[in-house]
């Protein structure tokens, strides 16, 4: 006889079907704040690490949405997102988050270096425009918008109407890695969201120089940067 096998759950999955349950039960309801991480952390007596991972699950579920200095919160959702797995999102994104950066390696660094020997005016006001948005946005979700159009801005830059479509066949998975990023940048103890405001700054300040080498070096540090604190955030997970 074959018995199926017994995958050990991890303490993120946990937490995270339990405060799903919450949800289902009504007990949290859309619009409702959750508590902070330190204090879920205590209540279900396990480390702020699990609680982090198990947020992030619900969020890429749509469950819940996190507000910078202000906390999670519950959010309007699809019904049919309550009989997901937990862990869905997470799998589904592990196996193609290494591909896309180095897609992004390939074409934002020739990108920004076209951009650097390129731009207009009003391309350049648009790029700067995008980082004025992402230093002073008050919630998350304008700070990815404002991230992802940052990148496009150069790419249109670039004036190559081909480089342009290739960014956007792979824009929806773009939006994903820099909303993870910039929620671990933000939740990091050792990392802040200045950090990843002052490289996109740098990248700017060097494609108004029309500095294309080391705007092309900034890029890839940033990129890499991304990598690193994605990398880290899946063995975290996979402990």
């Amino acid at each position: 006889m074959n018995y199926k096998r017994i995958k050990p759950r991890k303490i993120y999955e946990e937490v995270a079907e339990a405060i799903l349950d919450m949800i289902k039960s009504g007990d949290l309801k859309p619009g409702d704040r959750l508590d902070s991480v330190q204090q879920l952390a205590e209540n279900f007596q396990v480390g702020r690490s699990a609680v982090r991972e198990a947020l992030s699950a619900l969020r890429a579920m749509g469950l819940v949405e996190m507000h910078q200095g202000e906390g999670t919160y519950v959010r309007e959702f699809d019904s049919s997102m309550l009989s997901l797995p937990v862990n869905t999102a997470v799998l589904m994104k592990k196996d193609d988050v290494r591909n896309l950066l180095e897609i992004r390696r390939i074409l934002e660094i020739g990108a920004v270096e076209a951009a650097a020997a390129r731009w207009k005016d009003e391309q350049l006001v648009e790029i700067r425009s995008a980082l004025d948005q992402m230093i002073h946005a008050n919630d998350e979700e304008l700070g990815e918008e404002a991230d992802f159009r940052f990148h496009m801005a150069i790419a249109k830059a670039s004036q190559n109407e081909l480089l342009i479509s290739l960014m956007n066949n792979v824009s929806e998975m773009m939006v994903t890695t820099m909303r993870e990023t910039r929620r671990l940048w933000l939740y990091s103890e050792k990392s802040t969201l200045g950090r990843l405001t002052q490289e996109h700054e740098d990248i700017y300040e060097a494609i108004e120089l029309r500095d294309g080498q080391k705007a092309q070096r900034l890029m890839l540090e940033h990129l890499q940067s991304v990598e690193e604190v994605l990398m880290r955030y899946f063995k975290d997970i996979e402990g």
